[in-house]
């Protein structure tokens, strides 16, 4: 009956371990999204966004100023969904993935390269929503910059 029990025991725990979980499901989304972008995939692109998503950018101006600029999802979709000649490669590193129910924040420190030049780095911001289809991106922010950029 002990031998019986370990290995129950021992099944249950293992199991849980090989599942998949909403964080992982997060950021699938997220590197489909990117491999979108690199593959100059609309439809790829698609697949990661919902209906309403907003995307916005903490920007420095010249004068010293800083500016929130929002760009429409249409249009980010036509620029980096379309193929291109240089491949747009962002290469993020996982931060601090939250998760409440259907609602998912994650930070993602990135550097951006066009084909094999360094282009600039900064940070996203992602808010996901779980959906009947999976987790889809409801809001992105990023901050750029061409200084102080990690190694």
């Amino acid at each position: 009956m002990k031998t019986f029990l370990l290995v129950v025991s021992l099944f249950a725990f293992s199991a849980t371990a090989f599942c998949q979980t909403d964080k992982d499901d997060v950021k699938k989304t997220i590197t489909t999204m990117f491999d979108g972008m690199r593959k100059g995939d609309s439809t790829v692109l698609r697949t990661t966004f919902h209906k309403d998503m907003v995307l916005q950018s903490v920007v420095n101006k010249k004068d010293g100023t800083t500016a929130l600029l929002t760009e429409k999802a249409d249009e980010f979709v036509k620029q980096v969904g379309t193929p291109h000649k240089e491949v747009y490669d962002e290469r993020i590193t996982w931060g601090d993935i939250k998760i409440d129910g259907a609602l998912a924040s994650i930070w993602t420190p990135y550097k951006f390269y066009l084909g094999d030049k360094f282009s600039h780095c900064g940070v996203n911001f992602f808010q996901l929503m779980k959906t009947a289809t999976g987790w889809k991106i409801i809001y992105i922010v990023d901050t750029r910059r061409k200084d102080n950029c990690p190694e």
